[in-house]
């Protein structure tokens, strides 16, 4: 699925070479370098640098941008430049943004891997000396990790948006593992997949049912507001392997997988070549394409009308070659029926362990709780644990019911059990129709059985290759994509695959060895993920601490959103906290929701107070028009507004943004699910100002939290460095100094 070494500093001039790349990356990934952060401004001027190295003119393009679903407001600094090709024709753009998440992320992976596969890839296509047919557009964007800003602003205001034809973009979520490729098109998917096919990449990792699950969740990259906004087509490439790394601390040059690195670029190469040279304005299609990957093959693809004749004609096999079985008396009917009761058993049982064995582990070690990203540091033995577990179960069940003689008459109920599965996809998740593969080559391994009195036990062991090859990545994609919750996909997925390669277990004459064997190979893994399940210097404990001051009551608290504290949070929130309450709806906004769960009364601290100031306040025809302006007298990093969601803003703009109403609303923020207006990212130091109309008779009030990142900066709260064994937990508001103020407007 990936490159198992990675190229050298002294690698081919013309070829991508990872050592080289990693030289500007450990510059990037030096500090982190969030929007409004000091190194922030480093790391655009560094890559600035070396875009002039390679010949090229970048510019700096800026301004404001607004991301509703994510709630962002900033001022982002994109970074453009522009290789001029021999035709008119659509351009190609390379795609990566430059900012790492607030506030203590290194950003080596997420997304400093991706500037430096650009970088390096450029270097290389550049020192061809060959001219592309196509212009090819490089842009570096800012606040990807805010809200997508930079791709927002580029795509609502750059002149050049209108000239891409294809994007392709390079992610990060977690530090290691394969890339895998997700498309980003408005429309179907046939020719990209073509052209991606016919690009020739050496280690595609792509299927459809990835696809299919991606654009469910609630993750976006860059290219969702280049497809929703502007209609062009994109590639997504991204590592989601060691999700632990992913937005925090450890996010560091060192656990960068090199391999992971290595393969972003063996996707760019073949693919800037192609696609630099290839009409870009052909791309659109209406027809979608079933995808999946098999050694040698690569990617094979078949069009979405494929699917229900390849059921139907499955369908009809299946029933023929049944007919056919019981006639000739090489099938059982009582067999048959007997076989479903190991085939569910093994499922039912799987499917509880892998569904309730996580909750159960939770329960065990809360600690876990404390890593937001839902995949812990010893997540890959577990996915081992469970997934030999699931193996033993099923030679366990399999065991008491099946014989050599009737392994024929067992794989008849898998085999409808999987058409079933087919039918339902066909209809449901149309991406996942390549389950419909697995289980043809089930239905040749039937007709063998029944065709042959010694069926050869090779011949089945080839026809449950693709079987294994198409389906046992996901056994490991799914727990690893989308959390530990999800070790339930494997495990079923696990007893699915098992049943339906029952052609060759069914040789099997002693099963119980195997059943116990696995079991001892499960207990193994059990063992070693909790020898590895608490926190140490390599595998830190992230922690959460605020200071919260209430400038509306001069009171203040310290607050924390871990479950488990630990001895540098109890020396503010002490032995015995208090439940936090999160009061009218103000929870921070976070990617998971979080809340504070503990607080404590602390001193209060004077602080220098944002300065608010009501500068217009005048009723033109029955409508009240309010300029107001929050000012930071300190150096704060976020302002986060919150009003209730009963107040109506007719028309609202930030710093000279206008705030627009969605499609079927009457105002703005109006259908809104909890108090929070937005939050504001200062950068150069900005100042707020809010221009807004509401009803002249509308009491509007404002709950204002001016927060800035440097908790363990500030010497008047004396918070002390966190050990090793200790990172700052991410994805929320964390280390921050916080003021709330609130004004009414009456």
């Amino acid at each position: 699925m990936m490159p198992q070494s990675f190229s050298k500093i002294d690698t081919n001039t013309n070829s991508f070479s990872t050592e080289r790349a990693l030289v500007p990356l450990k510059e990037i990934s030096k500090h982190p370098h969030y929007v409004g952060s000091p190194n922030h401004e480093h790391v655009r001027d560094f890559i600035i640098n070396e875009l002039e190295h390679l010949g090229l003119d970048p510019k700096v393009d800026e301004g404001y941008s607004y991301n509703k679903k994510w709630g962002s407001i900033t001022k982002s600094k994109n970074i453009l430049a522009r290789i001029k090709g021999s035709d008119n024709t659509k351009a190609l753009m390379l795609l990566s943004h430059y900012d790492s998440n607030p506030h203590s992320s290194l950003g080596a992976s997420d997304d400093g891997s991706g500037v430096v596969t650009i970088l390096e890839g450029l270097r290389a296509f550049l020192s061809t000396g060959k001219t592309p047919k196509n212009d090819i557009v490089i842009l570096f964007s800012d606040a990807e990790e805010l809200g997508l800003n930079g791709a927002i602003l580029f795509v609502n205001k750059h002149p050049w948006a209108k000239d891409v034809g294809l994007i392709l973009n390079f992610e990060a979520r977690g530090s290691g593992g394969p890339s895998y490729m997700l498309i980003e098109t408005n429309g179907g998917n046939h020719k990209m997949i073509d052209g991606f096919n016919k690009a020739n990449p050496e280690f595609p990792v792509a299927n459809s049912l990835a696809y299919s699950i991606y654009k469910m969740l609630p993750n976006d990259t860059d290219l969702t507001p280049m497809r929703e906004k502007g209609d062009i087509e994109g590639f997504n490439f991204a590592f989601i392997d060691d999700h632990f790394d992913y937005h925090d601390a450890l996010d560091n040059y060192d656990r960068l997988d090199r391999t992971s690195l290595e393969h972003q670029g063996s996707y760019l190469m073949p693919l800037l070549h192609y696609f630099s040279n290839t009409d870009l304005s052909n791309l659109k299609s209406d027809d979608d394409d079933v995808y999946f990957n098999v050694p040698v093959l690569k990617t094979v693809s078949y069009p979405f009308s494929w699917i229900f004749p390849m059921l139907i004609l499955s369908c009809v096999a299946f029933l023929l070659l049944v007919l056919f079985g019981i006639h000739n008396r090489r099938l059982n009917g009582k067999a048959i029926v007997k076989g479903t009761v190991p085939m569910f058993l093994t499922l039912i049982i799987n499917d509880l362990i892998g569904y309730f064995g996580w909750k159960i582990l939770k329960i065990v070690y809360p600690q876990y709780g404390e890593i937001l990203q839902g995949f812990t540091y010893n997540g890959h033995t577990y996915i081992w644990a469970f997934s030999f577990l699931a193996i033993g179960v099923c030679f366990l069940v399999y065991h008491k019911f099946s014989k050599p003689e009737n392994r024929g008459s067992f794989l008849v109920a898998p085999l409808l059990l999987w058409l079933i599965i087919c039918s339902i996809i066909a209809f449901t998740l149309k991406g996942a129709s390549f389950f419909i593969i697995p289980a043809i080559f089930g239905l040749i391994s039937l007709l063998i059985i029944i065709k042959q009195k010694s069926p050869s036990l090779f011949l089945l062991v080839f026809l449950i290759g693709p079987t294994l090859f198409i389906l046992s990545p996901l056994v490991k994609m799914f727990p690893v994509g989308l959390g530990l919750k999800m070790l339930v996909a494997s495990t079923v997925l696990i007893s699915l695959m098992f049943v339906l390669l029952i052609s060759v277990f069914g040789f099997f004459e002693k099963k119980k060895p195997l059943a116990y064997i696995s079991f001892i190979i499960a207990l193994v893994f059990f063992i070693l993920a909790h020898l590895n399940s608490t926190f140490n210097e390599e595998r830190p404990k992230p922690n959460s601490l605020v200071y919260l001051l209430n400038a509306d009551n001069n009171s203040a608290i310290w607050a924390t959103y871990d479950n488990v504290l630990d001895d540098w949070s109890k020396t503010f929130l002490t032995d015995h906290p208090d439940h936090a309450i999160n009061e009218n709806n103000t929870t921070f906004r976070s990617k998971y929701g979080n809340a504070f769960t503990y607080t404590k009364k602390a001193t209060v601290i004077s602080l220098p107070l944002p300065n608010i100031e009501v500068q217009n306040d005048t009723v033109v025809d029955g409508v009240r028009h309010i300029n107001l302006l929050i000012a930071p007298k300190r150096p704060a990093n976020i302002i986060a507004l919150f009003s209730d969601t009963t107040n109506v803003f007719n028309t609202f703009r930030v710093n000279g943004l206008k705030i627009d109403k969605d499609e079927g609303e009457t105002s703005i923020f109006q259908n809104r699910r909890s108090n929070s207006l937005f939050n504001f990212y200062v950068t150069d130091e900005d100042s707020l100002a809010l221009q807004f109309t509401v009803p002249k008779d509308q009491n509007t009030t404002f709950q204002i939290y001016e927060a800035s990142i440097d908790l363990l900066d500030q010497s008047l709260f004396n918070v002390p460095k966190r050990p090793e064994m200790m990172i700052p937990k991410p994805f929320v508001l964390n280390d921050a100094v916080i003021i709330k103020k609130t004004v009414s407007i009456e």
